[in-house]
């Protein structure tokens, strides 16, 4: 069994690690984000979380790269899925980095949209918002607006039928 590492050995180790590592943890973040600057956020909260499990990497049989890769895929995992990720904060700006384009698919999806959700009860425009503007689950969904799931279900099933039946009448 290996010794636990002293404070001296516990600094040197992991010097080791941000050496050794750093690069190719940020490299494999930005993969995932595509943004530098976040990636380099999640790499450090890695090498904190390296820190304070110093102990158990020390005598762990398996690759310490592995490990860290782990613990950034996870926190990558995590970031993804925080509320400001779905671009919920007020005066944030969010440009997906895979789908960057000129915008006017974007500004044409909002002039359409918007008379559309204007047509609907405002029950049924929430349900429609949560879903598939704030891209939340329905379980999410039916705890934001305090109704059960199954009212969640049958507000977004008879929203869309409405929108279907409204873009039908206007094609015709």
């Amino acid at each position: 069994m290996a010794t636990l590492p002293t404070a001296t050995t516990r600094s040197d180790l992991l010097g080791t690690i941000m050496r050794e590592h750093w690069d190719q943890l940020v490299s494999y973040a930005e993969r995932m984000l595509g943004d530098h600057g976040i990636a380099e956020d999640i790499v450090q909260e890695t090498i904190i979380r390296a820190w304070r499990n110093i102990d158990r990497l020390y005598g762990m049989e398996g690759s310490v790269r592995g490990w860290l890769l782990t613990v950034t895929r996870h926190l990558v995992i995590d970031w993804v899925r925080k509320p400001y990720a779905r671009r919920e904060v007020a005066g944030a700006a969010y440009t997906d980095p895979q789908s960057r384009t000129d915008g006017f698919e974007a500004v044409h999806s909002v002039m359409v949209a918007r008379p559309l959700l204007g047509r609907l009860s405002p029950e049924h425009r929430a349900v429609l918002i949560h879903i598939y503007l704030c891209d939340r689950t329905v379980q999410e969904t039916a705890g934001i607006l305090g109704v059960p799931p199954g009212t969640v279900k049958s507000r977004q099933h008879y929203a869309l039928r409405k929108l279907h039946t409204v873009l039908s009448s206007e094609a015709a």
